[in-house]
């Protein structure tokens, strides 16, 4: 009787360890997001949203003051529409913009918030247009490589004897 009864607290405490580490690594990994806190939602529409998630931090001067609710396709538009939960006890201005950035150079992706000076606060169910779209690397490198492509041409079109001389 006494060995059955350790087993079942043996058993037990296995149990609520794999819950806990269940629950850790759900957490870290930005799947499970225990807020209690009240939040209002705005929407916020961009050309490109990257590799942008739901659940995703939004934050604003390094503090997480909401969540990405939901990511969906505006086929009028042909945009994405964001909404954003933010929490109740931060408010910004009308005129806010949005900026999908990255924290390290090829890390996770969160929206920043850069509050505006308009007097009138977002409400729930406002839109935000100013928004600034993720930055997409091979765009980047597609851009420097044309451009240097660019450059080379127009140098093999100079006069012989004065290509590269500077």
């Amino acid at each position: 009787m006494q060995r059955s009864n350790n087993d079942i607290w043996v058993g037990l405490f296995v149990l609520i360890g794999a819950a806990a580490l269940l629950f850790l690594a759900l957490q870290s990994a930005n799947l499970l997001s225990l807020n209690f806190q009240k939040t209002y939602t705005v929407t916020a529409r961009f050309d490109n949203i990257g590799g942008l998630k739901p659940q995703t931090a939004v934050k604003s001067a390094g503090v997480v003051v909401g969540r990405v609710e939901s990511i969906a396709f505006n086929d009028k538009a042909f945009q994405a529409d964001v909404t954003l939960a933010l929490q109740n006890r931060y408010s910004f201005p009308k005129d806010s913009s949005l900026k999908i950035l990255t924290s390290g150079l090829l890390g996770e992706q969160y929206i920043g918030i850069e509050a505006g000076a308009e007097e009138k606060n977002l409400q729930a169910g406002d839109t935000i247009t100013s928004t600034q779209s993720a930055v997409v690397l091979e765009n980047l490198i597609s851009q420097f490589l044309y451009s240097k492509a660019a450059e080379g041409s127009s140098n093999s079109n100079a006069a012989p004897g004065t290509a590269n001389k500077k």
